[in-house]
């Protein structure tokens, strides 16, 4: 999604923006013949992102907050109750699925799609068992998000294509969910990165510059993945990510 020059002026990520009287939560109305704006609340932790999002959904949509953590998202949702939430799926404290589950528990109506850079099947298949309606990736256009939260709005489930395949395979039985969280849940979300990027054929040294490690940093967290996963070389280490979509 390409950024705009100049970020629109937009309330402080954590800060809800105040909302007219005619964007009030519940029903969606309308002002004369013109139907009323879907009502979105953007959370990533990332303030350019978001301020891109915006840039791109804004004469479409009407943001009525956004957030940059965990539990940040989960006040400002409950506080605006928005028509969809746009959620990134690796949040600083707790990440999309803690929001998920916690907003879920107070408001279960509540719609959310994820909109992340990560095409992990880990990470599909998490966000979806936590009650998400849809999942699609970073590099959708302007154009097609805005379609995708109309879409979410009305009740529909939304993926970009290779994720949908994920999500089908999950009911199909191709991906034994139970042993991927249940494996996955022995690893870090620092350890999750670095088994992903090994398995894509990354050096110890590229992942270090990827993920702003030393190399020293990127061995420990091999030699731990390798532990806790009981295998004994990264070529198993690549295949059993491979096998399970990780890649």
């Amino acid at each position: 999604m390409t950024q705009p020059s100049t970020a629109p002026t937009s309330p402080q990520a954590g800060t809800p923006t105040a909302p007219s009287a005619s964007a009030q939560p519940g029903p969606e109305t309308a002002i004369g013949d013109r139907p009323a704006l879907r009502r979105v609340v953007v959370v990533d932790d990332h303030a350019m992102f978001r301020s891109g999002v915006k840039a791109e959904i804004g004469t479409a949509v009407e943001v009525v907050g956004e957030a940059a953590d965990a539990d940040t998202a989960i006040k400002v949702v409950l506080a605006t109750r928005p028509d969809v939430v746009l959620l990134d799926v690796h949040l600083p404290g707790g990440g999309g699925v803690e929001v998920l589950r916690k907003v879920h528990e107070k408001s279960p109506d509540q719609k959310f799609l994820a909109l992340s850079v990560s095409d992990a099947a880990e990470d599909v298949i998490g966000v979806i068992r936590a009650g998400a309606r849809g999942y699609v990736t970073k590099s959708i256009s302007g154009p097609e998000l805005i379609d995708a939260i109309r879409r979410v709005a009305e009740g529909d489930a939304v993926f970009s294509p290779r994720l949908a395949g994920f999500v089908l395979d999950a009911f199909s039985g191709a991906i034994d969910i139970a042993s991927v969280d249940e494996d996955l849940d022995r690893l870090s979300q620092r350890e999750r990165e670095v088994l992903r990027l090994i398995a894509r054929g990354y050096a110890y040294k590229e992942v270090a510059k990827e993920l702003f490690i030393s190399i020293k940093t990127v061995e420990t967290h091999v030699s731990s993945v390798l532990r806790k996963l009981q295998l004994s070389n990264r070529h198993q280490l690549t295949r059993w990510a491979t096998d399970r979509r990780l890649v």
